[in-house]
Parts: structure tokens; C-alpha cells; sequence
């Protein structure tokens, strides 16, 4: 009976890990595929995807030239720019392109391994490389000139970046399906993106908030996750207000209701 058990537990491992292969394989090859038909072959082709966040958020970063220090926190402002900006672009990019996303690759529908949820990690994936590539070239350009110092808490850093990625995705998997055969809901994205920037924590501590405004806006995760942010960026920072697990829990919700909302949209999709 012992080796019953284990054979089949065997087997199922084989085919757990033969499963992940093929969604991997699968994910690799809508990647490539938005590669080429976002950025194609022609000019500069592939290298569009650092080049075009990183103009700007490299024009943010000139905005403040000789600006001194952040409101006397010891934080120059070049790097504290680059860092809201350019992460902020992560979530933007993911929440804009989530609009349009399934009617544009429909026909990948067609393929039965193809899923909605490969389709919108793909693009995920390819917008969190563009902007993190982009984050490093421009922090180590002003590092050079002095301007900037390595991370002082690297994992902290680490962390940041994977939460906003994460949240990110969760909210362009929610538009995904709520933009499909609604053009209401998609009129508002773009304008609603516009309006969380200022609110959204990228360039602005909760420190310099008062009361009770700064509570309102610790509820939002994206101000938290910029602090978080600071926190493994800069030393001079601080973590008053980053609270990890409240991130967590919040991007956990908004997943399932995502993953949720694209198979109830799915199931409303009749391929002919």
C-alpha cells in the first residue's frame, strides 16, 4: 500500500511540474508575441520598451534640478522622482493596456491552452521589465554623477517592487473583465489613472500630510507600497507607514476577485 501511495504521489508531481511547463512555455510565447507586435522589428524595435518610460520618466527627473533636498529629509529629489514615476508607470501601464486587452488577442482564445490569465501576466510581465530596467538605468545614472547611493535596504527595495507588480495585476485583471462589452467602464480608466497619480503616494511622503488626511490615504495600498518603497531606497527614510501585511491582504482580495471576474467574463465568450 506504501508503494500505491508513493507512485501515484510521484505521478502526481510529474504532472504538477509538466503543468507548470507547458503555463510557462505558454507565457514565453505571449510574451514574445506582444514583443513584437507592441514594438515590432523596425528602428529601435525591442528597446522601445525601456526607451519610452524612461524618456519620460527621465524628463520628471530634470524637473528638479537643483531643487536641494526633499522638504529637509536628506532625500535629493532627482532619485526621489525617478522612483515614484517610474514605478507608477508600472501600475498606469498595467491598468491602461488592461483596457482593450481581450478584444485585441481574441483570437489566442482559439488555442486551448491560451487562458485570459496568460494573456494579461504576459503583458504584465513585459511592463514590470520595461519600468524596472528603466528604474535601474536611471538610478545608476545619477548614482555616477553622485546624486544617488546603492539602496539601503535592498530586500525592502525587493519587496516594494514585487507588491506594486502584484497589485498591478490584480487591478488590470478586474479592468480586463469589467471593460469587455462595457465601453462606460473603459471611458474612466485612463481619467481615473490620471487622478491616482497625485494620490497614488509616488511623489509625496505620508509624513508630509496632515491629520486626517494622512490617515484617509494610509488605507490606499499604493501609498504604502511607495513608502515601503523609500524605505529600501533611501536611508533617510522611514517605515511609520508601511504596513506589509495589510498590502498583502489587500492584493490577495483584489486578485481573487480578479481571477474571479475573467472566468465569469470568459464563460460569456463564444468563439466562432
Amino acid at each position: 500500500m506504501t508503494m500505491i501511495s508513493d507512485t501515484s504521489g510521484s505521478t502526481g508531481d510529474r504532472g504538477f511540474w509538466r503543468g507548470l511547463k507547458v503555463q510557462g512555455d505558454v507565457i514565453g510565447a505571449l510574451l514574445m508575441r506582444e514583443l513584437h507586435t507592441r514594438y515590432g522589428r523596425e528602428n529601435i524595435g525591442y528597446l522601445w520598451i525601456f526607451l519610452e518610460p524612461m524618456t519620460l520618466a527621465g524628463a520628471v527627473a530634470l524637473l528638479h534640478i537643483g531643487g536641494g533636498s526633499s522638504h529637509g529629509t536628506g532625500i535629493n529629489p532627482i532619485p526621489f522622482a525617478i522612483l515614484g514615476y517610474t514605478l507608477f508607470i508600472m501600475f498606469r501601464g498595467m491598468v491602461t493596456r488592461a483596457d482593450g486587452a481581450l478584444e485585441a488577442n481574441m483570437p489566442l482564445l482559439y488555442h486551448r491552452r491560451v487562458t485570459i490569465f496568460d494573456m494579461m501576466f504576459a503583458r504584465a510581465l513585459l511592463e514590470g521589465a520595461g519600468t524596472i530596467v528603466t528604474y535601474a538605468v536611471l538610478i545608476g545614472f545619477v548614482m555616477i554623477i553622485n546624486l544617488a547611493s546603492l539602496p539601503a535596504r535592498p530586500l525592502e527595495l525587493l519587496i516594494g517592487i514585487m507588491l506594486i507588480f502584484w497589485f498591478s495585476f490584480a487591478v488590470s485583471l478586474l479592468i480586463c473583465a469589467w471593460t469587455h462589452d462595457n465601453r462606460l467602464v473603459a471611458r474612466f480608466v485612463h481619467p481615473i489613472t490620471y487622478i491616482l497619480m497625485p494620490l497614488s503616494g509616488a511623489f509625496y511622503q505620508l509624513a508630509w500630510i496632515p491629520e486626517p488626511y494622512r490617515t484617509w490615504l494610509t488605507w490606499f495600498p499604493l501609498t504604502t507600497v511607495f513608502e515601503l518603497l523609500r524605505y529600501g531606497q533611501f536611508s533617510a527614510a522611514k517605515d511609520t507607514y508601511v504596513d506589509i501585511p495589510y498590502i498583502i491582504g489587500f492584493c490577495l482580495v483584489l486578485t481573487y476577485a480578479g481571477l474571479v471576474s475573467i472566468r465569469v467574463t470568459r464563460r460569456r465568450i463564444h468563439l466562432h
